[in-house]
């Protein structure tokens, strides 16, 4: 068709000259509508005409091409034009109609279809040769046709298709939350979402994709054809339209990145696209450096998986597979660029890398993605570039910002998987340390175990544990290294330091952001132990935060399971203590653990015992998922792998771990009984022993291992139905016969005979009878053994009958005790019978005699008691005197000493307490006893049982014990660390119960057992009062809080406190009373403190107004010495940091950088309910401060004054804290006392000062002191003049830590206490040169624009070259961010002159 003929259809001689001047003069900026008729017929226009005029555009514009390179002969389009007498002008002004409707949020689909048409018409006139001669060219309308394609395509075309997404990906440990609709980006403004529906088909879609590629075709054919090197705005304007067009649909099959094609044969949008960019970075669009800059910019959030507008915060995408396929398609196109661009492009790769690093954010799927880019990106580096950006990595995994260092960790693991460079391949020799593995994992993984935040510890700790799975052999020997005796650590110092950027500049901005190369140096020589890197790591795992002792778990067991570490009882003991750790996801980890290492090293002894140790004991776990993993551990290892035993086969490996865990059981982890009887409890409900396993079971009874055999024999007998008898009797004759069966299998043995007793006739228990009676008769057992002998007697006994059962035990148990009796008898009525005692058969007697009496209390007579009661004390006249009766008459005042050893008074005393709990006279008589012994008994086992017999004889006297649990607490003070240790799991046991009240003065007992001398004993009284007994009783501690001051202080005059009776001696024992105990005093305020609530916190502030600062400020308590401590100690504790509360004093939603970032929406809204709530809470406390505590500071200041007591001074320090969230109200609270209130005052002005001046004393740098920061900022060229910025330091952020809740973590390390010299505090100078600021950036600050100092590298308008390692930049600039070393900075820096006022002082004056 006839071009001129294709035009017809616009119409164009009809359209008004005015109109299309009105048109330009507007420079195509508002569309201007044509007169009703005119402008009605363009509007039904179709789409076939405007790609008949396309075509035959296209081949006038190819024929006119072709003749020009052969003769110049063809007619050119513009002169074709103008001989039929076609205004260019109109043609453009009717184009731009077209293309300003598309526009328009609410055009229909012909609307957009023909605005796009329009748009590749005015592009494809732009790009024939001519058209800036023919006035075609309008920079304006070009940036609009251009980006025409994000109005007319539907934004939320996938949104309304779409009813649910992918699930977004979660951060580690962290809970999953309920999904939201899935939508192109996470964040979705509401206004978007309310604009007005407009719903199209899947035809209209197809009919706006066509035309966008028609588009997107003109648009290249223009930048093959027209250059853009003068107008560096309409590059980056395409740029930035070609990043958006990637992700416009998906590409079929591989994409290819060749230089030169046929721009039709591309299907695919985003191949047009990656085609555009590739144009865009040629010579002829300007500087390609600047080309190559934008290109990399716009890239940079395609692979972070972000989406940024021109201003704001960069949103994230949801990571589904188009997003993921197009960042990897982004990522091989930077590939290519740089294969064939090669040292033109590699200083952008290497801000491109950086700056990848710099806007991660932590949201773990993210980071993963962020870290497979960097080593794709990296592998296309040579290996000195590559030893630059590891240099680089290394200063940025010091970065104050959490989630940098976090993403740090992240990268090391990608780089590690990739095989190691040779350093030889690297020219300068100080970098080539860079390219080994060794270095990555010692001074970049290794050294964030020591980070301040638990996340990044943690992360560090478990990527550690995955360095031993990679198949290379340098990352494993690397490893080996830092825990092997001979270990040496790659250390650089001069060229590798730590970086620290100061906290204030690592906040949230999402300003305009220059694409700039980061230079970071500072220094750090820590050497490497191994002793102290194994000693951290067990440290770690008990950390006080749960992922952290998570991680430690993960890299201690693959250090284990490797053997990086040697598997010692200290490391192992530490990974099964974990297994009752607070945390929920701890104990289950610790049990996973335990099982991988077990499974590794099925065959090391120690290993068995920490599993046993770990396992077992979980299964009476409170949390029903850990005991069961427990059960689910000890069926697999144990029960499962039990097969028939045949003396000619041996056994797989699997069996002889459970037969070598089962004797284990038997031998060394016999105290772990009790838990293993609950799991087969808990297996028997479950009918879990069928009889193939029972008859597999006793095939073993025989074998070598019996021992385990009759183990689980003795646990599963009572759950079968039926049993193999006979083989269990010919066991029994066979123990009856020999000597050396096993004490412990002797115990199995028994439990079975008695458990199948009630399946046996009359006969065969007759015969066991007999046979066990005479065995006991010997008293040759242990006393475990005797124990369960007589219980076995006891169920052999038993039967429906109780008065048959009852005279069976009379029988044979009264003949025990007679046996027992009459060789007591013997040997205390003899006048030489304890010259040659036997001590282990007389213990075995006393102990016969306790065990059987209580199966027979009417044997026992008052002779019995009276022959026990001689082991303890000289009684054998009285028992010699009076064989009848004997009365109770004068009661022994204390057991004196005899000549029995202390082992047998021992039992003597558990056998006395025996036959106590079977007669309440017994009880009566021997309480006063037992509580004397207590007091001035010098026998430590004596002692230790008293105190077990007492709190036993509690559970069934209660009322008569009552009184003497004074005596019984006495002993938390008692000399002997076991006693005070018994004493206090004894009586938690009873508080638990509700045997025993808090009354009297037991609490303050225990808080004395808090501040024990022995840690252990301090830690186990720390975990009784938080997790057993404060759960009963949330108000315990509030209730005894201000009684512990006066108790402490041994202050009895006031009329309410410290009244309960106590001895002189009880007094002075507990007392904590003066200096030398005022530190202890305080720890236990503290933790007191520590665990209230704000509600207990607001409460016990009142009370201590009412009931000890009002009386004294009434005079009701003398102010006496001893009330000036204890007025001057409550103002003290009244100052305390815990006292605050903690809906006031914590910063609304807490620490930002701990936060995941994707609980941002939550943590805001929570955010916002905490402020709230502390505005509330603050106006209460205020209105409470001012009516009741000042008029009684006011009336104490007065009465202190008159008195002139030293308390003074405590009640200024209480006021000075107290008021310092109300420094501008001191007036308004003081308002009765204008005195006071200019005192509080100028007390507040003082202290500020004083604060100002240590803060300065400690940042400068005074005499050339390095240890102390400095930092120097010099800004040159900077658009505005900067405003001079205090010191600061750029250590690594070490905020302060909680302290640990559990007493079980007490050896926790406290990052709080940990020194700042622990990773090196360097100085710091920025020096930012010719940084070009395009027109409007000013508003947003780029680096080179220090109002403020806050720092956030992304790149943007503002963009500067690259800064080498040699200190030169590329294109003559040099516009960085540089971090100098001490060593660099500029000399003759004046030296800041600052004194401290106190010193002044302390020079004597001049006269």
């Amino acid at each position: 068709m006839d071009l001129i003929s294709a035009l017809q259809f616009l119409r164009l001689n009809e359209i008004p000259k005015a109109w299309v001047d009105e048109v330009w003069d507007l420079e195509f900026t508002e569309r201007k509508q044509l007169d009703d008729t005119i402008g009605e017929e363009l509007v039904v226009i179709g789409d076939r005409n405007f790609k008949n005029l396309y075509q035959c555009l296209l081949a006038h514009a190819a024929e006119q091409q072709q003749s020009a390179s052969r003769d110049g002969a063809s007619q050119s389009v513009w002169a074709a034009l103008g001989e039929n007498g076609v205004s260019v002008k109109t043609l453009v002004a009717v184009l731009s109609l077209f293309v300003l409707a598309a526009k328009a949020k609410a055009a229909n689909v012909q609307q957009r279809v023909s605005g796009l048409r329009a748009a590749a018409l005015y592009l494809l006139l732009l790009g024939i040769p001519g058209s800036i001669a023919n006035k075609v060219f309008h920079e304006v309308l070009l940036d609009t046709c251009s980006d025409i394609t994000s109005q007319c395509w539907p934004q939320d075309s996938g949104k309304k298709r779409k009813k649910e997404g992918p699930k977004s990906s979660q951060t580690e440990g962290k809970r999953s939350k309920p999904q939201r609709k899935d939508t192109p980006e996470m964040e979705v403004d509401e206004e978007e979402e309310e604009d007005e529906e407009l719903h199209f088909s899947g035809q209209d879609l197809m009919k706006i994709r066509d035309a966008v590629v028609y588009l997107v075709q003109s648009l290249l054919r223009l930048l093959q054809a027209f250059p853009l090197k003068d107008r560096p705005q309409s590059a980056s304007n395409c740029t930035q339209i070609f990043s958006k067009l990637l992700s416009f649909e998906p590409i079929v099959g591989e994409a290819t990145f060749a230089a030169i094609q046929d721009i039709t044969k591309l299907r695919s949008i985003p191949e047009m696209a990656f085609y555009g960019l590739r144009l865009l970075c040629s010579p002829k669009h300007g500087d390609q450096k600047e080309s190559l800059r934008r290109v990399f910019h716009r890239l940079l959030y395609v692979i972070l998986m972000m989406n940024k507008n021109n201003r704001g915060k960069p949103s994230l995408l949801v990571p589904s597979q188009a997003v993921l396929s197009t960042r990897n398609q982004a990522i091989s196109f930077v590939c290519h660029l740089v294969e064939e661009l090669k040292e033109l492009a590699l200083p952008f790769l290497q801000i491109l890398l950086q700056h990848i690093c710099y806007q991660m954010v932590e949201k773990s799927e993210f980071r993963s993605h962020g870290a497979q880019a960097v080593g794709m990106l990296t592998s296309q580096m040579a290996s000195q570039d590559y030893a630059r950006f590891i240099k680089w990595l290394f200063n940025f995994s010091r970065h104050s910002k959490m989630v940098h260092r976090l993403f740090s960790v992240d990268v090391v693991m990608v780089l590690l998987e990739q095989p190691e460079r040779n350093s030889e391949d690297c020219q300068d020799p100080e970098l080539a340390n860079f390219l080994q593995h060794k270095f990555l994992i010692q001074n970049l993984l290794f050294t964030r175990r020591m980070d301040d935040s638990p996340t990044v510890q943690g992360h560090a700790l478990a990527c550690l544990a995955q360095c031993l799975e990679l198949p290379s052999f340098n990352v494993t020997r690397a490893v080996h290294n830092l825990f092997s005796a001979t270990a040496t650590q790659t250390v650089l110092e001069s060229e590798i330091t730590e970086e620290s950027h100061s906290s204030q500049q690592t906040q949230k901005t999402y300003r305009t952001l220059p694409f700039r190369t980061v230079e970071i140096s500072s220094t750090d020589s820590s050497s490497c132990d191994a002793k102290d890197n194994l000693a951290l790591l067990l440290r770690r795992v008990k950390d006080s935060k749960t992922n952290v002792r998570k991680s430690a778990l993960q890299a201690l067991v693959g250090l284990l399971k490797h053997d990086v570490i040697p598997a010692s009882w200290e490391n192992l003991s530490t990974m099964s203590e974990r297994c009752r750790d607070p945390a929920v996801s701890v104990k289950k980890k610790a049990l996973q653990c335990l099982g991988e290492l077990l499974a590794a090293k099925p065959e090391c002894s120690v290993v068995q015992k920490a599993w046993l140790q770990g396992v077992v004991p979980a299964v009476v776990d409170s949390e029903n998922s850990v005991q069961e993993k427990a059960l689910e551990a000890l069926d697999q290892v144990l029960l499962s792998r039990i097969k028939p035993y045949s003396a000619g086969r041996h056994m797989d490996a699997s069996q002889s771990l459970t037969w070598a865990l089962l004797d284990l059981l038997c031998q060394e982890c016999q105290n772990l009984s009790r838990y293993f009887s609950r799991a087969f409890t808990i297996w028997s409900k479950q009918n879990m022993f069928t009889p193939t396993f029972i008859t597999n079971l006793i095939s073993h009874t025989e074998a070598d291992h019996a021992a385990g055999a009759w183990l689980l024999l003795s646990k599963v007998v009572t759950s079968s139905s039926k049993l193999p008898y006979g083989k269990i009797l010919d066991a029994w004759d066979n123990m009856i016969r020999s000597k050396d069966v096993p004490v412990t299998t002797c115990c199995h043995i028994l439990c079975v005979m008695g458990d199948i007793a009630a399946h046996l006739n009359e006969d065969t228990k007759d015969r066991i009878v007999s046979d066990l009676m005479s065995w006991l008769k010997t008293f040759t057992l242990s006393l475990e053994v005797i124990n369960t002998a007589v219980e076995t007697l006891h169920q052999l006994g038993h039967s429906e009958d109780v008065k048959q059962t009852q005279a069976f035990l009379n029988q044979h148990c009264g003949e025990l005790v007679s046996v027992c009796e009459a060789y007591l008898a013997a040997i205390i009525l003899s006048e030489k019978g304890n010259e040659n005692v036997n001590e282990e058969l007389m213990i075995k007697h006393v102990h016969t005699l306790g065990v059987a009496s209580l199966h027979c209390p009417a044997k026992v007579g008052k002779r019995t008691v009276l022959l026990v009661e001689s082991v303890l004390t000289t009684q054998s006249d009285k028992v010699a005197e009076l064989q009848g009766e004997i009365p109770a008459s004068q009661p022994l005042s204390q057991f004196r000493a005899n000549s029995l050893p202390t082992r047998v008074r021992a039992h003597g005393v558990i056998t006395l307490g025996k036959l106590c709990l079977q007669h309440e006279e017994l009880v009566q008589k021997y309480l006063p006893v037992f509580a004397r012994e207590l007091e001035v008994g010098t026998e430590v086992a004596v002692r230790n049982n008293v105190v077990v017999i007492m709190c036993d004889l509690c559970v069934r006297y209660t009322n008569i014990v009552d009184h003497y649990i004074p005596n019984i607490s006495a002993c938390l003070q008692d000399n002997e660390a076991v006693i005070r240790e018994q004493t206090l799991i004894m009586l938690t046991n009873l508080l638990q119960e509700e045997f025993v009240k808090w009354k009297g003065s037991l609490f303050f007992r225990f808080m004395v057992a808090l501040v024990d001398p022995v840690p252990a004993i301090a830690s186990l009284c720390e975990y009784c009062l938080l997790h057993l007994l404060l759960k009963k009783n949330p108000e315990m501690f509030s209730q005894h809080f201000i009684e512990c001051i006066f108790h402490f202080n041994s202050y009895d005059q006031h009329k309410s406190y410290n009244k309960f009776p106590q001895s002189e001696r009880e007094r002075v024992t507990f007392s904590l009373k003066g200096a030398q105990h005022r530190e202890k005093r305080f720890r236990i305020y503290r933790f007191l403190l520590e665990h209230f609530t704000d509600a207990q916190r607001f409460n016990i502030v009142n009370k201590i107004n009412q009931s000890v600062l009002a009386c004294f400020a009434d005079e009701e308590l003398p102010l006496d010495a001893d009330g000036a401590e204890i007025l001057s100690e409550t103002f003290k504790i009244l100052s305390l940091k815990e006292m605050k509360l903690q809906a006031v004093s914590t910063p609304a939603g807490g620490p930002a950088e701990e936060e995941p970032e994707e609980e941002n929406m939550a943590n805001m809204a929570k955010a916002v309910l905490q402020a709230a709530q502390k505005k509330v809470v603050s106006q209460v406390q205020k209105k409470a401060f001012i009516e009741n505590t000042v008029p009684l500071i006011i009336g104490l200041k007065s009465l202190l004054e008159q008195k002139r007591s030293p308390v003074l001074r405590d009640l200024m320090a209480y006021l000075q804290v107290t008021m310092q969230d109300y420094r501008n109200e001191v007036k308004e609270f003081f308002s009765g006392d204008e005195q006071l209130a200019a005192e509080v005052e100028f007390a507040l002005k003082t202290a500020e000062r004083e604060r100002e001046m240590e803060q300065q004393m400690d940042n400068c740098s005074l005499e050339g002191d390095a240890r102390t920061p400095t930092a120097q900022h010099s800004i040159h060229g900077s658009p505005i003049k900067s405003k001079p910025l205090l010191p600061f330091s750029f250590a690594t952020p070490q905020p302060p830590r909680p302290n640990v809740l559990s007493a079980r973590l007490a050896h926790t390390d406290r990052r709080a206490q940990r020194s700042r010299q622990e990773e090196g505090v360097q100085s710091k100078s920025i020096a930012l040169e010719g940084t070009v600021m395009p027109k409007g950036v000013v508003n947003y600050r780029a680096i080179s624009t220090p109002k403020g100092v806050n720092i956030n590298l992304t790149f943007d308008e503002g963009l500067s070259a690259i800064f080498s390692d040699q200190g030169t930049s590329l294109g003559g600039e040099t516009s960085v961010l540089h971090v100098r070393s001490n060593e660099q900075q500029a000399a003759g820096l004046r030296q800041w002159n600052v004194q401290s006022p106190l010193r002044q002082k302390r020079k004597p004056s001049k006269h």
